[in-house]
């Protein structure tokens, strides 16, 4: 197990704090955690839906929640198929970018990358390396043609030949794919000896099926704000070379290790694993 980076949860916590725009358990959206999950992927513990309710209203009266969803049918989702990114997709990606970097966790963000010399002090210059890192297309393994990014990958959700979920670490793409019939949350995951998470868990293990397979175990934030993931996952790409960075940090009473894979010059997958939670 790796030893816990200080320096890095002290900045995460701050940043949590700072998340402003932050739906709260209970009071904006109520999960339904129902049974664990089977070890086989047949099983379902949970006939209901995860989000038993969410408060739409202020989802969508979050600047940063509002441009995210509008990005999240921009993508393919089949790996393979070649993206074709319109004008407008474009100009989305950027009010999207422009809306968190207005907030205090990207600006937080932004200075910290600064003092570590791995941003530019200039916003325009930072937006660009943003965009570089999570939008720009590349072709996933095994293929030729731009059928990925790192936004798609992380917050949309990808699926390889039918037959493999990739991705799809958000909560929001999550309850958004819930509501359409898309998603069947299937129970959640918890470590070995652990107890069962509780509904006010910000951090879940879960296993859930969507366009025809089964994702074993998914890990994601509940309800906290696109900014944060992105802040997050961002710092940590830019800290490391390496192709996979691992860092365990404590976030509030959360125990994780973030894991950032690259793909060249830019993020390849981004997730939290839950590594205990303080009720055991």
């Amino acid at each position: 197990r790796e030893a816990l980076n200080h320096e890095l949860s002290t900045l995460f916590n701050e940043m949590w704090d700072m998340d402003v725009n932050r739906l709260m358990p209970g009071k904006d959206y109520t999960i339904d955690l129902q049974g664990k999950a089977g070890a086989t992927q047949q099983g379902d513990s949970a006939a209901r839906r995860l989000f038993h309710n969410v408060n739409e209203e202020r989802l969508k009266s979050i600047k940063t929640f509002a441009t995210f969803i509008s990005l999240l049918d921009n993508y393919e989702t089949s790996t393979g198929v070649a993206e074709v990114v319109t004008p407008e997709e474009i100009a989305e990606n950027n009010c999207f970018l422009d809306a968190i970097l207005a907030t205090k966790v990207m600006k937080l963000a932004h200075e910290y990358l600064l003092k570590k010399n791995l941003a530019k002090p200039n916003l325009a210059d930072f937006k660009h390396q943003l965009y570089d890192i999570w939008f720009q297309l590349y072709a996933r393994k095994g293929g030729n043609r731009p059928d990925s990014c790192g936004f798609e990958h992380v917050f949309v959700g990808e699926t390889r030949r039918g037959k493999q979920i990739l991705g799809l670490h958000n909560w929001v793409q999550f309850y958004l794919q819930e509501k359409r019939n898309q998603i069947d949350y299937k129970g959640y995951v918890t470590r070995k000896n652990k107890t069962r998470p509780d509904k006010d868990d910000q951090v879940l293990s879960i296993q859930f099926s969507w366009k025809g397979s089964v994702k074993p175990i998914g890990s994601t934030f509940i309800g906290v704000s696109p900014e944060f993931e992105f802040a997050l996952y961002t710092i940590i790409f830019l800290l490391s070379e390496g192709r996979v960075t691992r860092e365990t940090v404590k976030i509030e009473e959360y125990e994780l290790q973030i894991v950032v894979c690259r793909h060249g010059h830019h993020i390849g997958t981004a997730y939290p694993v839950l590594l205990n939670t303080s009720s055991e």
